[in-house]
């Protein structure tokens, strides 16, 4: 089964679950349909500040699409948010590509 279609559809179903518009987000990441991933990730965070995950994979998404301005800005957002929770491992990883970007 296509997956994009089931993943729009459960968006769609629950708008305020945030795992299943992180999982269409990747998915038009894995696509190459990079300005969707980049609106679908900025969605999420921008109703689910506490999602850590997707700090890290909208940067990755913005950053290939050539934005690497708002890449920063994302992961910093990301740092902010990781440190906030707590969240050492995420912590990590987004400096690391915050610093791979500068």
């Amino acid at each position: 089964m296509d997956r994009l279609p089931m993943l729009e559809k459960f968006v769609a179903q629950q708008p305020g679950n945030p795992f299943p518009r992180y999982g269409l987000a990747m998915e038009y990441k894995k696509l190459g349909r990079l300005a969707e991933a980049n609106a679908t990730f900025a969605a999420l965070i921008g109703g689910h500040p506490d999602y850590i995950a997707a700090y890290l994979m909208a940067g990755e998404s913005l950053a290939a699409s050539g934005d690497v301005p708002a890449a920063k800005a994302m992961y910093s957002r990301g740092i902010t948010a990781a440190g906030a929770a707590g969240d050492d491992h995420a912590l990590g990883e987004l400096q690391t590509a915050l610093g791979l970007l500068e």
